[in-house]
């Protein structure tokens, strides 16, 4: 064991960790990450839908970077451009849906941090330590650990053989709201915003609209998260967030769910990738 550690932990920094995903969680696993020392590359589809935009590294997919809590990530197009960036200390992010530059970055680690509730193509064989992030996933057979995604007592926990909680499809309570703080789409078509990420609402405020249709606070507080402007979106489609607890600055800051989930990546890194390469 110890010579398995030394030969991962020699130089961590030539430890590379590539994640699929650059939605709010993946940009915490990829943060708290990258804190660590680790060297990181992020694949991203062409039009990511992301809420909270302001702690999304997938942001860098319109606006050619993102930086959160410090952090930056910046988008290329170009793989030789990688080793550059990580020379710069920032973390590159690459639009690859089908996650092809893993053939030429061979990574010691992959993972997946897409958070579609099913398996897009991630593989056991894909790095000698494979993670995936919430359900979809097995233990043992298309990953090697899952990490427990619900809210609650098991949030963040490594799961070696199994499976996580299936999706609730219920969001997660804050300050005794749950489904109430959610903005949703009222119909097909494109999505106008009439307040912005931080401001302050109360119910019955207009944050957004569709086709001329409104999108409305149900509850007082900040619009924590909020889709871009002009994209296009399908009716139901989760919109936007509003924060009951009314404090600005944690619309610019990671949530303590994806601080969680960025911990338990790095424990599932640091305690497994060791037992993988010995």
């Amino acid at each position: 064991m110890a010579v398995g550690r030394k030969k991962l932990f020699g130089d961590i920094a030539e430890t590379v960790v590539l994640i699929r995903g650059a939605g709010e969680q993946a940009s915490g696993v990829a943060h708290r990450l990258f804190r660590g020392g680790f060297k990181l590359c992020l694949t991203e589809i062409a039009e990511p839908l992301a809420v909270r935009r302001e702690v999304c590294y997938c942001e860098a997919v319109y606006d050619g970077e993102k930086t959160v809590e410090g952090v930056t990530a910046q988008r290329i197009s170009d793989p030789a451009d990688i080793d550059l960036l990580w020379r710069k200390g920032r973390i590159p992010l690459l639009v690859d849906p089908d996650n092809r530059i893993r053939e030429t970055l061979q990574p010691q680690v992959v993972i997946d941090a897409i958070l579609a509730k099913r398996n897009v193509g991630t593989a056991m064989t894909d790095a000698p330590l494979v993670i995936g992030l919430g359900p979809g996933f097995t233990a043992g057979k298309d990953v090697h650990i899952v990490i427990e995604t619900n809210r609650g007592h098991d949030l963040g926990r490594l799961i070696f053989n199994g499976e996580a909680e299936p999706n609730t499809g219920v969001p997660g309570d804050i300050a005794g709201y749950g489904i109430e703080r959610v903005l949703r789409a009222p119909a097909d078509g494109i999505f106008h915003d009439v307040r912005a990420i931080g401001d302050h609402v109360t119910p019955g405020d207009v944050i957004a609209e569709v086709e001329g249709k409104p999108v409305k606070a149900a509850i007082a507080g900040v619009v924590r998260g909020l889709l871009r402007d002009g994209i296009r979106v399908t009716e139901g489609l989760k919109a936007g967030d509003v924060d009951p607890r009314a404090k600005r600055s944690a619309c610019f800051t990671i949530s303590d769910k994806a601080r969680a989930l960025g911990g338990a990546a790095l424990e599932a890194v640091l305690f497994q990738l060791p037992r993988q390469i010995t």
